[in-house]
Parts: structure tokens; sequence; C-alpha cells
């Protein structure tokens, strides 16, 4: 039986077929005019997706690239860096620092939950930083953390902060300028809509001056090297080019399409995702007020392998599994990027189906059902 392949991880998302036909362009000299003019137009999209007045420098390189450069790049050995971590991802950032020689402050909070402000207020009270690091989006738990927050707890007592939105850019409400973010990281797999291989950094001034004082000892992943480039629109070394099409065709596609609507429909899928899976009586891992609105984890009493393996082999729907300690215990599907509502209710019908197949007790058309009415409602409004 014929069975299609459809990507619903958190990332790597589903690429457009607008999105791969630029990628078949001929290549262009990296060094050439055509291509500082194609990277002048591509940095003053990004700074309208970003929501932001500062620049933002393309790296080749993954999201975890431009996590490594950011933080690489402010930090000298003895450096005191807090890590704010609520999941894998946040604990990526703190192995980053730890392997600079920072002075590490790590507050760790459950997987599942967000931070605590109050005791962020109350570390940042009692010692000063030079580098605060946080997850916009933890991809691991579903997870959306309150940045505007920090961005004002920063602003207080002049740290730099520096965000992953690795698995939110393009797909949420991002005011890097509002949340006084100074260096605000992504990449290009996940809500931008590409293959894995660009990541990309906005620059507020005050990390600027640092990292043009800081004494790095970083090369490739040097943001030094790639503001200098940049300022004449090029790159300090050989860029991917292939990707740079894609990346101006995805950018097209989103501000084509709207921020705003962007949003509401990214949204729409998060309401229904989750609607259906409480509909299942399975378990949302986030509240609702920290909900991702890329990415919904939840888990039951089932074999989530099992779950996950049936969607696969039998109806072409790859899903995300737990990660570290939550490797065997959750089911994370990820709505991001180039999907829409039909994409989703496929995703829901291959659950339930999967779901009946182990023995969990489902009524087949009742998540589907449950996700179909907040379509229908979210249509009407």
């Amino acid at each position: 039986m014929l069975v299609k392949d459809r990507l619903l991880i958190p990332g790597p998302s589903q690429v457009p077929p607008q999105v791969n036909s630029a990628m078949i362009r001929p290549i262009m000299g990296h060094r050439s005019n055509d291509f500082s003019k194609l990277h002048e137009e591509i940095g003053q999209k990004l700074k309208e997706i970003f929501q932001t007045e500062n620049e933002v420098l393309i790296l080749t390189g993954s999201g975890t690239a431009a996590m490594d450069a950011s933080v690489s790049s402010v930090v000298n050995e003895g450096d005191p860096v807090l890590c704010i971590v609520t999941g894998k991802f946040g604990e990526r950032f703190a192995e980053l620092a730890e392997a600079y020689g920072a002075d590490l402050t790590v507050l760790e909070y459950e997987w599942g939950d967000t931070y605590d402000l109050d005791e962020v207020k109350r570390v940042m009270a009692e010692k000063k930083y030079k580098l605060v690091c946080a997850t916009h989006n933890e991809t691991s738990t579903g997870v959306t953390n309150n940045i505007a927050s920090l961005g004002e707890l920063c602003q207080k007592h002049d740290a730099l902060l520096l965000v992953d939105a690795v698995s939110s850019m393009g797909g949420m409400d991002i005011k890097t300028d509002a949340w006084h973010v100074d260096l605000m990281v992504t990449g290009s797999q996940k809500a931008f809509m590409l293959p894995p291989g660009l990541g990309f950094v906005s620059l507020s001034k005050r990390a600027i001056e640092v990292i043009e004082n800081n004494d790095s000892k970083n090369y490739y992943v040097s943001l030094k090297k790639a503001k200098k480039s940049q300022s004449k629109w090029s790159t300090p070394f050989t860029p991917n080019v292939s990707l740079f099409y894609a990346l101006d065709a995805a950018c097209d596609m989103i501000l084509e399409e709207g921020l705003d609507t962007v949003f509401a429909r990214h949204e729409l899928l998060t309401q229904a995702c989750r609607k259906a899976v409480e509909a299942l009586g399975l378990k949302l891992l986030a509240k609702e007020e920290n909900a991702s609105r890329t990415v919904t984890a939840f888990t039951g009493d089932v074999d989530t392998e099992k779950v996950r393996s049936i969607m696969k082999k039998k109806y072409g729907f790859a899903i995300a599994g737990g990660q570290d300690r939550l490797k065997g215990k959750l089911i994370r599907i990820g709505h991001m990027g180039y999907m829409d509502i039909v994409d989703l209710l496929g995703c829901i019908s291959a659950l339930e189906l999967s779901l009946k197949e182990v023995g969990y007790p489902v009524e087949l058309g009742t998540g589907v059902r449950a996700a179909m009415e907040v379509v229908y409602e979210g249509g009407r409004a």
C-alpha cells in the first residue's frame, strides 16, 4: 500500500515546493555583487520577521552553531553567566558556557514548567552577570518562557540577554527589540521552512560593543568576523549559497502571508492539537498559559515509542518522542512552518488509529472531532 511520508517532528519541518525550487538555481559566486545584493535583501526581510531594527547575522551552520557563536563571542574565561534551564536546549546553553570557562550559575526547573521569575530576580540581585541565557520555546517540552520580563530584568542589571528562539522564530510573535533581547538566535530548519544549515543572530548595540571589545578565542563561529563581513554584505567564510536562495524564498512566503496571519495560523494549529490530545484522554505536558505554538508535547498510559513506530510505518507520519530524561515517556507533534490544518487532522487520525492498535481505549474520531470543532469556530471568528 502506498504510504506518503509526512514530517511532523519539531524540526526539521516540511520544506515548501517554492523553497525547494529556489535551491536548484545555478550557484553564484559568493564574492560577487549579485550575492551581496541578495544578502542585503535577505537581511532586510529578516529584520521584519525578527521585529528588530538591529542587524541580523546569517551564519552557515545549525542553530547550535549560532548558539555557540553567541556564547563564545561574548564570554571570556571567568565571566559570570546565568543560564535558565527548562529543558534539553536550555542545558545546551549551560554546556556551552561551561565549555568556554564561564563562572556559571544554573537555575534549573522541572521539565514541563517555566522558570520562576522571583527566583531569577533574587539571584540577579545577589550577583552581577555579564550574560543571561534563556530559551524562548523549549522544543523538548513544548513550553514557552516569558522573555519580556527577563529583558526588563537584564536591562535593570546591565546584563546581556541571549535567547534561543530556534523553534519559535517565524511561527510565534517574538518582539526582539521590545523585549530588550541583545542576542536572538534561531535556525533555518523549523518555522523558517528551510533544510538545516543556516543560523541567525540579531545583535543589539550593547551586544556589538561587548563583542567588539571581547577577547574571544573562537574562529569559524566568530560573530566579530561575521559582523565585519556583513557590513559589506559578505561573509567571512564560504556560505551555503543554495540555502541563501531558499531563505530568500521562505522569507517572501512568510511576509506575503503576513506575520499576524502566520501567528494566527500557528495559534489555530496549537489549539486544535491540544484539544484533540485532551479529547483522547492524554496528558498535555505544558499548561495552556505556557504552551508552545509550534510544538505540542503529551504523554499517557501507553507505549509512546510503539505508537510512534506504527504512525510512521503504517501511516507515514513522523512525529517525535521525548529527549534525554523524557525519552520513551513523551510524544511531540511539530506544527510549525509549512503546515496547514489538513496536515494536522491527518496526523491526529493516524494517532488515533495507532493508539487503538496498541490497545489504548479510543473511540475513533474523538480527537479529530475536537480538532475540527476548534477549526470551525476559528474559521468563523
